[in-house]
C-alpha cells in the first residue's frame, strides 16, 4: 500500500465534525484549515473514508503542494508531477481551479496550464501524442491561495451529500452531510426518541437512522475512484463487506418525522424506503402545535422554515410560540435547531440557548442552536 495524503473538503463550520470522523476511522490528521482536514491514508484509506464519512464533501488526493508566482512556474511544477502514477493512458481527465488572493488570478488560464502540463507529461510517459480518453474519470482541481498551488484529484466523483436514497425532493431541502453532522453534534443515541416536526423530505431523521443502525452512507451509490486502475477491485469489496457487516439491525432506534404538508411526508416515506430505515421513523402529517411529549427525556433536532419571503413571519412568530410552549412545558426535552432567522432567539421564549455554531446550509449562513434538556434518568445525559 501507498502512503497517500488525502483532504477531505467541508462545509464551513463542520471542520471539527469531519475531523472526528476521520480520527474515528484510525487515521492520521496532517493539517486541520478552513473548509478541508489532511489526513494520511492508502489506498484501502479512499475507499473506506469515501463508504463512510458523513459529514465532508469530497476526499480528494493530494497530488502536490508549491508556489507559483508565473504562468512558468505553474506550468514547470505542475509537469513535474508524477501524474502517470494515477492517470493511465486511456485516462479522462479535466480541470477545475480556483484562485484567490494570488498572482495568478485568472482561473481560466490556470487550468488551462495545468491540463496543458499533465498532457506533456504524459505524452513523455506514453510515448505517445494523442489520447483516446476512453477510459475511467479523473478530475484534477488547482486551487491556488496567497501563490500557494495544491493539486489534487477528486476521489469521489459526486459530492457525498448525494447518498442515493433522495428520489423524491422538497423546496429547499437541507444537504444530507449536514444534516448528518446536526445529529452527530446533538447527543443523541440509541434507545432516546429522535423528533423532527418539520421533516420535509426526512434528510435529518433518515440520517439520524443511517447514523442509529450504523449504515454506511455510500453503500448505495458508486464513487469515481471505483474505475481507478491504481486501486484494485478487491479494495472496494472487502470495503463495501465490512460495511455491511457493521450494521446493526437490531439497534434499538426511535424517531418520528412530521409536518404540514402531505406531499412532503409522502417523499419522506418514499426517501426512507429507499435509504433502507423506513422501519425505525414513524411519519405522520401533523403541524408543529400537536407535537407531544411521549416521554420525558426526548430530542427534537429540526431545520424549520426560515420565513424569508415576504408575509410569512406571522407564521414563523407562530410556530416559534408553539415551540416555546411545548419546551416551557418540557424541561427534559433538548431542542437542537438549525436556522438562519437572526429573530428566533429573542421569539423562543421557554430559554436560553446553551451553545451556538455557526453553519452554512448552501450559501446560507445560520446558526445552530442548542438548548440542553434536564439530566436523564439513564446514564448519559445532555449535561455529559
Amino acid at each position: 500500500m501507498s502512503k497517500l495524503e488525502l483532504i477531505a473538503t467541508a462545509t464551513f463550520g463542520l471542520e471539527a465534525v469531519v475531523k472526528r470522523e476521520i480520527e474515528q476511522l484510525g487515521y492520521r490528521i496532517l493539517k486541520s484549515e478552513d473548509a478541508k482536514i489532511s489526513f494520511l491514508g492508502d489506498e484501502t484509506a479512499i475507499a473506506r473514508s469515501n463508504l463512510r464519512i458523513r459529514c465532508a464533501d469530497r476526499i480528494l488526493l493530494k497530488m502536490a503542494e508549491f508556489n507559483a508566482l508565473s504562468f512558468e512556474e505553474l506550468f514547470q511544477q505542475t509537469k513535474a508531477v508524477p501524474w502517470e502514477e494515477w492517470i493511465p493512458e486511456d485516462g479522462r481527465f479535466t480541470v477545475n481551479g480556483s484562485s484567490v488572493k494570488s498572482a495568478l488570478h485568472s482561473v481560466p488560464d490556470c487550468q488551462s496550464i495545468v491540463k496543458k502540463a499533465i498532457v506533456e507529461r504524459l505524452k513523455e510517459t506514453y510515448r505517445c501524442d494523442w489520447f483516446k480518453e476512453t477510459g475511467a474519470e479523473y478530475t484534477v482541481k488547482v486551487s491556488i491561495l496567497k501563490d500557494r498551488v495544491t493539486l489534487t484529484i477528486d476521489t469521489s466523483g459526486a459530492g457525498l451529500h448525494k447518498r442515493g436514497y433522495r428520489i423524491h425532493d422538497v423546496t429547499a431541502p437541507i444537504k444530507e452531510t449536514l444534516a448528518a453532522a446536526m445529529v452527530l453534534l446533538s447527543f443523541w443515541k440509541e434507545g432516546r426518541l429522535l423528533v423532527d416536526p418539520f421533516c420535509g423530505s426526512g434528510t435529518i431523521v433518515i440520517e439520524a437512522a443511517l447514523i442509529g443502525r450504523n449504515i454506511a452512507p455510500g453503500l448505495s451509490r458508486k464513487f469515481a475512484s471505483e474505475q481507478w486502475a491504481g486501486i484494485p477491485p478487491t479494495i472496494w469489496k472487502e470495503e463495501r463487506r465490512k460495511a455491511f457487516e457493521d450494521i446493526r439491525h437490531d439497534a434499538d432506534i426511535r424517531i418520528k418525522g412530521s409536518d404540514i404538508s402531505a406531499s412532503a411526508i409522502r417523499a419522506a416515506i418514499g426517501n426512507a424506503e429507499e435509504a433502507g430505515v423506513e422501519d425505525c421513523i414513524d411519519f405522520s402529517v401533523m403541524p408543529v402545535s400537536r407535537l407531544a411529549a411521549d416521554e420525558e427525556n426526548g430530542i427534537v433536532i429540526c431545520n424549520p422554515p426560515y420565513g424569508e419571503r415576504i408575509g410569512e413571519r406571522r407564521e414563523l412568530d407562530a410556530i416559534y410560540k408553539d415551540l416555546s410552549g411545548f419546551f416551557a412545558g418540557n424541561p427534559g426535552w433538548s431542542l437542537y435547531m438549525l436556522t438562519s432567522d437572526k429573530e428566533f432567539e429573542k421569539a423562543f421564549t421557554a430559554r436560553k440557548a446553551d451553545r451556538r455554531r455557526k453553519l452554512y446550509n448552501g450559501r446560507i449562513e445560520t446558526t445552530y442552536y442548542q438548548f440542553y434538556g434536564s439530566r436523564p434518568k439513564e446514564k448519559g445525559s445532555d449535561g455529559e
